[in-house]
């Protein structure tokens, strides 16, 4: 298996301020985080939603699939949002594709959650960390 170098972090803008908090985690197991460029501007309040006219013009997927395909893994911080435990969103989604179809290792950061694409995430194989960023270092 590879060694885990660098790893994208994913998920929705909701969760901004515990993405920062596991960057920081990561990087003190001396691992190299690629994260949203903006994501400063959800955690300090400067924005609280994500505007679809700003993403058609900034098309952040396209940006984000190039940080993907230049890191090892993902992990996909899918916290719990609109009573679904563990959410993943559809931008969220399309990074784990992106990610399986380069065969790079997935991890979730909670349960897969139980939506209407759960088998979709299923096939992709990730690894389930229950909260347990060790877990990841341990895969390397």
């Amino acid at each position: 298996m590879k060694k885990i170098k660098s790893i994208a972090i994913c998920g929705s803008m909701m969760f901004a301020k515990e993405m920062l908090e596991i960057k920081r985690e990561l990087e003190a197991m001396d691992i190299k985080v690629n994260i949203q460029e903006d994501i400063e501007d959800f955690t300090e309040g400067k924005r609280t939603n994500e505007n679809k006219w700003r993403k058609i013009k900034l098309d952040p997927l396209k940006t984000y699939f190039e940080v993907i395909k230049n890191s090892d893994a993902i992990l996909v911080v899918n916290m719990d949002k609109n009573r679904i435990k563990g959410y993943v969103g559809g931008n969220t989604l399309i990074e784990m594709a992106f990610a399986y179809v380069l065969n790079k290792k997935i991890f979730l950061l909670k349960k897969i959650p139980k939506m209407a694409y759960t088998d979709e995430i299923v096939i992709m194989k990730p690894v389930v960390l229950n909260s347990q960023l060790n877990k990841i270092k341990k895969a390397r």
